[in-house]
């Protein structure tokens, strides 16, 4: 099979010739750009230099060679696409060099960066010694953020998300840059057997979250809920109305679209599943048939967290691929979510407990988990693997290896 006939049949629930495998098609399941630098040392790599595409999480763009030693079968879009202004040198925390996006212009400050929007607000903050960028800004925070969220897609990049955007939307989605999305996804699909996925987001409670700050959001939902339908009706729209200009020219040329909306936390979900049908599941149910009808793209859900209880309500709103599956929440046991989800959903991730195995194991424990994982998982297809989220910094890079190793060793 060739790595996109691979994902393809996993995602239709029919048993590949091995488990596919990824790392990096979208911004939670990759490697940061520390760990990367690390690995490249381990393996006695001098080149080439570190592309760190994610500034939010400073995660790096794997490179052909990592894609090729790691059988990896699916890559993002985005890296197809230079940044405006190029490549510039960079220094990570850690001391180690990297190149980051040429447009990319923070101030330094204490050891530590800053971000501005143009007006000169303190958006995004990086403390000394830390690895991620921050917000430090919510444009909707304070009394009447529900009458003021008009202009909303103004107000919105004034968010670090937006402000730091990855590939290909580093540049403003005029019709000239949407057809310039077009022609090199069309290359891209012609000239790689890999499977390739985009992400457009379409998030609505971390966008909330992202506007409001969570405590307000928190009350809006049980005290204003009039008017947070309003601005969720009004956030909707505007997802739509990207995904219309956006995704008719890409049919064709992208198998998995990626949209986000991180409901849960490690005890469970973050609401009520009352609640998130009153609130999100026709709405997202709205956006991702939408974006399934106009692109004819599988709909990948990223979502953080215990979300047992909201499954089969995401299953309802059309999700047929979760990620990052992280079993180590309440009620997300492997076999559990094969067992009573397997036959509806594809999960893309869990194929590694990144919070403590990975990080604290060793090697041996490594790969012991990737078998385990592998042997409930992969049974009549719907699982492509990878770790649960982004390989973190500290990680080392033995065990990095033995991972990577160990999925293409125990997914045939």
């Amino acid at each position: 099979m060739t790595p996109r006939e691979r994902v393809l049949a996993a995602v239709n629930h029919r048993e590949p010739d091995r488990a596919p495998i990824d790392q990096g098609s979208m911004r939670s399941t990759g490697i940061m750009a520390i760990a990367y630098n690390r690995l490249k040392a381990h393996l006695g790599l001098n080149g080439p230099p570190t592309l760190m595409y994610d500034l939010v999480q400073q995660l790096a763009q794997p490179d052909d060679w990592y894609l090729e030693r790691y059988h990896v079968d699916v890559i993002d879009l985005g890296r197809a696409f230079t940044p405006p202004g190029g490549w510039q040198p960079w220094t990570l925390p850690d001391g180690s060099a990297a190149l980051a996006p040429g447009w990319f212009r923070p101030e330094r400050e204490d050891g530590g960066l800053i971000v501005r929007d143009p007006s000169g607000i303190v958006i995004g903050r990086m403390p000394p010694g830390a690895l991620y960028i921050d917000q430090c800004y919510w444009p909707l925070d304070g009394p009447g953020g529900l009458d003021r969220y008009e202009p909303l897609a103004e107000k919105m990049n004034l968010v670090t998300w937006a402000a730091l955007p990855t590939p290909p939307f580093d540049v403003p989605l005029t019709d000239e840059r949407i057809r310039e999305i077009a022609c090199l996804a069309g290359q891209l699909c012609e000239s790689t057997d890999y499977a390739i996925s985009l992400a457009v987001g379409c998030n609505l409670f971390e966008w909330s979250q992202f506007l409001f700050g969570m405590e307000n959001l928190y009350l809006y939902l049980g005290s204003e809920k009039r008017k947070l339908a309003g601005f969720l009706d009004r956030l909707t729209e505007l997802h739509l109305e990207k995904l219309n200009r956006l995704l008719p020219p890409l049919r064709g040329s992208v198998q998995i679209l990626v949209v986000g909306d991180d409901l849960g936390m490690q005890s469970g979900p973050q609401i009520s599943r009352a609640m998130y049908r009153e609130f999100f599941l026709p709405r997202h149910r709205r956006i991702y048939e939408y974006a399934r009808k106009l692109s004819g793209a599988h709909i990948f859900l990223h979502s953080c967290g215990g979300l047992y209880q909201l499954i089969p309500d995401l299953i309802e709103a059309g999700v047929e691929i979760l990620n990052p599956v992280q079993t180590s929440a309440r009620n997300m046991e492997p076999e559990r979510l094969k067992r009573e989800f397997g036959r509806d959903l594809t999960f893309w991730g869990g194929g590694c407990d990144t919070q403590r195995v990975l990080i604290h194991g060793t090697p041996e424990e490594v790969r012991a988990d990737v078998r385990r994982r592998l042997e409930v998982f992969m049974p009549g297809g719907g699982f492509v693997w990878a770790q649960v989220h982004n390989i973190l910094a500290d990680v080392p890079p033995e065990n990095i290896e033995a991972m990577l190793e160990a999925a293409r060793e125990f997914g045939q």
